[in-house]
């Protein structure tokens, strides 16, 4: 059989037409799911916009920035309170920035926070730093700059929430040792 024969062979075979219909599949439902999450960061930004955060730059407006930045509802009270105290204390300007930046996003239209660093290093870089320390300190649990690091999360840090269903949040060891080597009992 020529090659030319072997590949026609393979494209006609239902194996080929299966894998291709999976593909079609996959393609579709990364598109819903675009299609999806674009319209629930659409109304999220929308619901966003009308609501005033509170004036000045204390705790309940770093709170309602972080809703803002990240898109969350609700915060660990214990860990927003450190990440706030942390980051008041690395920046003497921290709480004016944050009553800046929620003006700023209000009077945008809800950006969505992924675009609001890019949309301020023009214009404001010290504000667009503030946003990146904040979000920082809520996903990686650091506040600082080397060497003065502070490290104020780790198993709470939400980096770990979108794995949490699959994974456990990394530690020095998860079994007995060499673990990883056994044949898994439902193997």
């Amino acid at each position: 059989m020529t090659d030319a024969e072997m590949r026609n062979a393979r494209v006609r075979s239902p194996q080929a037409a299966h894998s291709a219909s999976r593909r079609a599949w996959l393609a579709g439902a990364c598109a819903c799911a675009a299609a999806l999450a674009a319209g629930v960061a659409g109304r999220i930004a929308a619901a966003w916009a009308d609501t005033r955060p509170p004036a000045g730059g204390g705790f309940d407006a770093f709170i309602a920035l972080s809703q803002k930045l990240t898109g969350r509802t609700r915060f660990d009270s214990v860990l927003g309170k450190r990440a706030y105290d942390a980051l008041s204390k690395a920046d003497n300007q921290f709480t004016q920035n944050i009553a800046t930046l929620n003006s700023w996003l209000l009077s945008h239209g809800g950006v969505p926070s992924d675009t609001v660093i890019a949309a301020l290093q023009a214009d404001t870089p010290v504000l667009a730093r503030t946003v990146t320390a904040v979000v920082r300190a809520w996903y990686l649990g650091l506040v600082g700059d080397p060497p003065h690091v502070q490290v104020i999360a780790y198993e709470s840090a939400l980096m770990f929430d979108p794995v949490n269903d699959v994974l456990t949040v990394p530690s020095y060891c998860r079994d007995i040792p060499f673990y990883w080597s056994q044949k898994p009992t439902n193997a």
